[in-house]
């Protein structure tokens, strides 16, 4: 919990520029990690993206249901989230299934 609140006083201490220079820096970092990645690695990778992704679609699914009825913009995007969420889970797993039905032996 200490942790936590390290982390939250640290957010809210940021300004505008703060934020855009994390953001910048988790692009470029992106970027750089991606581009280096051998292309056989490549599915096993996309499948743990999947998994948690999907985690990251229940955490919003529950932080959605915390959010104050009357509040329609908040759930209007929690709601946009997670159908987006889950397209992005299910391509990806689709993808990811086409991929290695390529590695299969024929009979």
């Amino acid at each position: 919990m200490i942790f936590l609140t390290v982390i939250q006083g640290f957010l809210n201490s940021l300004d505008i520029w703060g934020v855009c220079y994390i953001l910048l820096l988790a692009v470029f970092l992106g970027i750089e990690i991606i581009s280096h990645v051998p292309a056989i690695l490549h599915t096993p990778l996309m499948s743990g993206a999947n998994a948690i992704h999907g985690v990251v679609i229940v955490g919003s699914i529950i932080v959605m249901g915390h959010t104050a009825p009357d509040n329609y913009p908040a759930l209007v995007l929690g709601f946009i989230a997670v159908v987006l969420g889950t397209l992005n889970v299910v391509g990806g797993f689709v993808v990811t299934n086409r991929m290695l039905q390529m590695f299969k032996k024929k009979k």
